[in-house]
């Protein structure tokens, strides 16, 4: 499905505020056992992704990241018919139009410095990370606050405010279902009855983040 040019750009800070906790709950042990029986082939690349996302390994579940998706429509690729609970969660349960969605793998260690999303695409679409496989060493940065997204969970993400992850931990990787929705009725009144100010102010982890500072990144 393609984006038509004509809709406004969304009002993120209004919807989402930095980061909003969907009132929805996954089977989470599900997920990861789908996620888990991937072939370990399918993780060697960064799909196209580039810039800030250069440290984490990514499938593409619908679309291509923007360097290889210009002029490609925007439709299912061959990893999800492996993920059939995957494929109900981005398909049923946020009742909306799926966009691009992808698994991204964030290594042990491993940072997606401070950045943010631009352009008519991201502007209009309404960014979800579902997280899969992680713990409570990874902290997602966005607008000045710091979260712990848990498994189970579904969450929106401002991605136009400025964002970054940090994957503290020395020994396990973090992989998160990211998926970007058009907005829809039914996506609107989950976001206006999610949760808002749950993240925290963390000076030791925003000075980490920003010390990688990557403005030029979009």
């Amino acid at each position: 499905m393609f984006i038509s040019p004509n809709p406004p750009p969304l009002d993120k800070d209004a919807l989402i505020g930095a980061c909003a906790r969907l009132p929805l709950a996954i089977d989470a042990t599900r997920l990861r056992a789908e996620v888990d029986a991937l072939p370990e082939s399918m993780w060697e690349t960064r799909g196209g992704r580039l810039g800030p996302h250069d440290a984490a390994r990514a499938v593409f579940l619908r679309g291509y990241a923007p360097a290889e998706g210009r002029g490609k429509p925007i439709e299912d690729r061959e990893a999800l018919a492996l993920l059939p609970y995957a494929r109900e969660i981005i398909t049923q349960m946020l009742q909306a139009s799926p966009q691009r969605c992808l698994l991204a793998r964030l290594p042990a260690g491993a940072t997606v410095p401070p950045h943010s999303d631009n352009g008519p695409y991201f502007h209009k679409t309404i960014r979800i990370h579902v997280p899969v496989i992680t713990h409570e060493k990874v902290w997602m940065y966005c607008d000045g606050r710091v979260y712990n997204m848990r498994p189970g969970e579904i969450w929106a993400l401002n991605n136009n405010a400025e964002h970054a992850v940090w994957n503290e931990d020395a020994v396990r990787a973090r992989t998160h279902l990211i998926c970007d929705f058009l907005p829809a009725p039914a996506l609107l009144d989950l976001l206006g009855r999610a949760e808002r100010d749950l993240g925290a102010v963390d000076a030791r982890i925003a000075q980490r983040l920003l010390a990688e500072n990557t403005a030029g990144y979009a």
